[in-house]
């Protein structure tokens, strides 16, 4: 009550404003001139008010100046205006533990018509509310048409929906139990050296419910467990509360006409640390100067550099080694060149302990050597296949590298294979192929073997 009260002293305050702006005193300002003129005329003002007369006079002016002004609108007392009020919300009336409606809109627009005063007033009270009445509608496989109404604040204003109605379906609610499974988000926001060992729900179960086709539809009911949550910085147990429970469809698509009861749940997560301890492995690509050979590689100023790796204790305890690439294209020319790169974290590992290597390699003239390899494993054989080398006993193998280095490579430090995937039974001349992990050495296979393949 006290905020109308406002509202209507404001309006009426606003209307004297005016009144005295326009009207009262360019008035007071024209009797004042006419005053000060006939005084300085000698001419007495009472005189000429006091005579019968005047105010008859002047009484018909003031009429005819204020007819003309409303005839040409510059006053305007009647005139009707309109103004759009966008985006109200829609209240729907409805059984809603009977029934799933579908179709309705969110909000609606509406066109306020009337006068300027009234349609400010019915703006400033803020009651403008659109209802959706299904109370007396039923469910029925067809859709019903059904006009949208509207709570009048100012009886004197005319309204307009957009829309006026609406198409709306009405199905029978039905509820059905689901399994429940989670969903870990913001993993990136947990610290580095976390993982996640286990998640206990408070619940296996919950009830949804929906249209018969919306329940047909739901492939997987799954609780959203964020991780962005500042409980969750050490290792140890906590409980997380308010999980969101989403439904999705068979294409991962959220379904937002499904309600589930209840729509929040509790989640227990532990928390722990796993690491590992692996050698970095350095790779190189490109070609070194002509001549040369790669003597030895240092990792910050060591023969062999361990980092540890942090992550899931499933994933990270496949992982052998950390690689690091290095470019040696067109280098050993001077003894020495000194390398830094940066540790790319392999899948799977959520950390590192260090982040940046040092690589030092040092240069040497390069020297061969021929080893025969009488040893040759075969890879990628399709199953139900046996794959045998005929006619050959051995192969030779050039290894080059700088005298140091080669001097100790031996048959058994060479794994060397044949690759046959894509062979049918048959025969046919292979090449072989050197698996080679250590960047000081290079080898060159000029021959081929043969081979049967049979079922």
């Amino acid at each position: 009550m006290k905020k109308l009260i406002k509202v209507i002293g404001n309006f009426f305050m606003a209307i004297y404003r005016i009144i005295d702006k326009l009207i009262v005193t360019p008035i007071s300002r024209l009797i004042f001139n006419i005053r000060e003129y006939l005084r300085a005329k000698n001419i007495k003002l009472e005189y000429i008010i006091n005579r019968p007369n005047f105010m008859i006079y002047v009484s018909l002016i003031l009429a005819v100046f204020v007819f003309l002004l409303i005839d040409s609108k510059v006053i305007t007392l009647v005139e009707s205006e309109a103004e759009v009020i966008t985006n109200v919300p829609v209240t729907v009336n409805y059984n809603e533990e009977a029934y799933v409606v579908e179709g309705i809109p969110e909000t609606v627009d509406i066109v306020l018509i009337g006068r300027k005063s009234d349609i400010y007033l019915a703006k400033q009270l803020g009651t403008n509310n659109v209802i959706l009445d299904l109370s007396d509608y039923d469910a029925r496989d067809s859709a019903y048409r059904v006009y949208l109404s509207y709570t009048k604040s100012i009886d004197s204003i005319q309204y307009k929906l957009d829309p006026s109605y609406v198409t709306v379906t009405i199905k029978d609610k039905i509820s059905v139990t689901k399994n429940i499974d989670y969903d870990l988000i913001n993993e990136q926001y947990l610290r580095e050296e976390l993982s996640v060992e286990s998640v206990e729900l408070d619940r296996s179960e919950v009830v949804v419910k929906g249209s018969e086709d919306a329940i047909n539809s739901i492939a997987s009911v799954k609780a959203l467990i964020d991780l962005n949550n500042d409980t969750l910085s050490d290792v140890g147990t906590f409980t997380v509360d308010n999980v969101k429970l989403v439904a999705y469809d068979s294409k991962g698509e959220v379904l937002d006409n499904i309600e589930i009861v209840p729509n929040v749940m509790s989640a227990t997560i532990t928390l722990d640390t796993y690491s590992k301890s692996v050698p970095i492995k350095v790779r190189t690509t490109g070609t070194l100067v002509t001549g040369k050979a790669i003597a030895s590689i240092l990792i910050n100023n060591s023969n062999s550099h361990s980092i540890t790796i942090y992550g899931d204790e499933e994933q990270i305890s496949e992982i052998l080694n950390v690689p690091v690439t290095i470019n040696i294209d067109g280098d050993g020319a001077n003894s020495t060149r000194n390398y830094n790169v940066t540790i790319s974290k392999p899948t799977g590992v959520r950390a590192l302990s260090e982040n940046n290597a040092s690589i030092t390699v040092t240069f040497g003239d390069e020297k061969q050597k021929e080893v025969e390899i009488s040893t040759i494993s075969s890879k990628n054989l399709a199953s139900g296949y046996t794959a045998n080398i005929i006619g050959t006993s051995s192969v030779p193998v050039i290894v080059k590298g700088v005298q140091s280095v080669i001097d100790d490579v031996t048959e058994d430090n060479i794994n060397a294979y044949i690759d046959l995937e894509g062979y049918t039974p048959g025969e046919y001349d292979v090449e072989v192929k050197i698996e080679n992990d250590d960047p000081r050495l290079n080898f060159v296979v000029s021959s081929k073997v043969k081979v049967k393949i049979s079922n």
